[in-house]
Parts: structure tokens; sequence; C-alpha cells
């Protein structure tokens, strides 16, 4: 299994990703929408929304890495915009299985992004774990169709796994930077009560996951990937503040003004439960960052 195809390549993950992978000594080739010549991996076109895929690009997959899609949080959920967000994940999915079948390909995995938005925008006291259902709102109904897509791949006979992400801590931009941009500048607050969870992960453990699953032929199914440390809202900008060494002495931002802000996106924000890791850490990952506190120096050191 040396030869991985990743979709959604040239985003956040996928780039970080792609290193690490080659790093292990993998062949990466990346499926795009747009060509780059000058990529240091070999790009594939294609065009889920008009059915389009370099074929060529199959030839690389020995397992498919499925991380297309466009951002969530990217714009206000205008229903134009919810339906492109559904679109990208599932048409995308569909185009690989349905060119995979007409070539009478087996590759070895499937391996699928989701997100702990499967559990839905939801304040509750269950800590959720895999078994959940899937939830009744926009981010639950969204994630439950795209892994149905990963789940035909299982039919079809592939070994499908369902990567469900949390917040991603990155210094190359995404979740951390948005929150720590308000803390630098001294106006950094919880947002609403802060008593929201925020399931979070960093970039390295996030990464290492996929490559666990890819690694261990025996996984299968849905994994949550965030790490074992639940914190709030208020509690993560806390610690964001200390590593930052800034103050916080704003009282939270009401949720009104998020909700004229933002709309219904505001959900994402305002609302959120603890989700467990415990499957992943039992399936035999150890977590590099485990606690906010080392996740954060780890970042905010590499940024100097």
């Amino acid at each position: 299994m040396k030869k991985i195809l990743i979709t959604g390549g040239s985003g956040l993950i996928g780039t970080h990703l792609a290193r690490r992978l080659q790093e292990k000594g993998y062949q990466i080739a990346l499926l795009s929408r747009s060509p780059n010549p000058d990529h240091s991996f070999p790009v594939y076109t294609w065009n889920p929304d008009q059915g389009m895929l370099d074929e060529q690009a199959l030839d690389h997959a020995d397992c498919i890495i499925h991380l297309a899609g466009i951002n969530i949080g990217g714009k206000r959920w205008t229903r134009a915009r919810k339906k492109q967000i559904l679109d990208s994940r599932v048409k995308s999915g569909e185009l690989l299985l349905q060119a995979i079948e007409q070539r009478k390909l087996k590759p070895r995995a499937f391996i699928s992004a989701s997100a702990i938005g499967y559990y839905g925008a939801v304040n509750s006291d269950t800590l959720f774990d895999e078994a959940a259902p899937a939830h009744p709102d926009f981010l639950g109904q969204t994630c439950e169709i795209w892994e149905g897509v990963a789940d035909r791949f299982e039919e079809y006979g592939i070994r499908s796994v369902k990567i469900r992400a949390g917040i991603v801590l990155s210094n190359q931009g995404g979740a951390l930077s948005k929150l720590s941009l308000p803390i630098r500048l001294g106006l950094g607050a919880p947002l609403g009560s802060g008593s929201q969870y925020m399931p979070w992960i960093h970039i390295e453990d996030l990464c290492g996951i996929f490559i666990h699953t890819l690694e261990h032929s025996q996984l299968a199914g849905a994994f949550n990937a965030v790490a074992p440390e639940h914190l709030t809202n208020r509690e993560l900008t806390v610690k964001i503040a200390q590593e930052l060494k800034r103050a916080l002495w704003l009282p939270g931002i009401p949720p009104e003004v998020l909700r004229f802000l933002f709309g219904e996106m505001s959900v994402m924000l305002l609302r959120g439960s603890r989700i467990s890791s415990e499957k992943i850490r039992e399936a035999g990952y150890h977590f590099q960052f485990p606690d906010a506190a080392s996740a954060l120096r780890n970042l905010y050191t590499k940024e100097q």
C-alpha cells in the first residue's frame, strides 16, 4: 500500500498529511480541481460537479484518502451554500466510486474525512462516542450523508474508515489563528457563555490518526479524532491567552452578536459537547499532544 491518492490535498490538512506520508516513504498523488505542474506531488484534475475525473489518478490509488469538501465555516449558511457544502463532499465520493467500479479496481482502503458535527451542534452532558446516532440538524445530517458514501465503498468490498475530526489546531491557519488574533490584540473573550465544549485536535495527531488507520488493516468504520482532554470554549480561550501571555478582560461576546455576524452558522461557535477519543486510543493510537497546554506550546513555538 505505497501509492496514496489524496483528494483535497491542497488544503490545510491535506498539505500536512501529504508531507507526513511522504516522509514515511509513501508515493503521493493529488486530485485537484486545478492543475498545478509546479506542485511537489503529481496532480490530477477532476470536477465532481461535472462528473469529470482523470482516471490516470487511480493508478496512484493503493489507498484513497478523501478530504475534498468546501470549508463549512467559510461563508454564511444560505440555502445555496448548504447545498454546496453537501454536494462537494457527496458528489466527489460518488464520482470516485463510480470510476473504481467502472475500471473494476479494488483499492485496499478508502479513508474519508468526516467531522464531529455528526453529533450535532448541541450543548449536552452526554459524552458522545461513535455508537451515537447522527443528530437531525444540518451538521449531523450532512455528516451522515457524507459518511454514507464511504459506507458504499465498504459494500463494494473496500475497507472503509471515517475520521470524525474535531477543531484542528495548526500554526498554518485555520481555527487557531482565528481564536488567537483577538487575544493577541487584547480583545479576547469567550464566545457566548463560554460553557460550550470545543473538541479539538493538534494537526499532527489528526494526520497521525489518518496514518494509523491506513497502516492497520483491521481498522474500519468511524473513529473520533479529538484529543482526550475536554475543554470548554472559556477554558480553551484562557489557555491560549496564557500561552500568548495576554490578559483577558472582556466579558463573553453576546450570542446575539455572533448570530448577527454569522447567522445560522453561529451554532458552530455557541454549541458543543464532549466527544470521546477512547475508540481510537483502544485501537493503538497514542496522542502526541493529549492536552491543550502542550499542543499550544508546540504550535506557538514553531511560529517563532
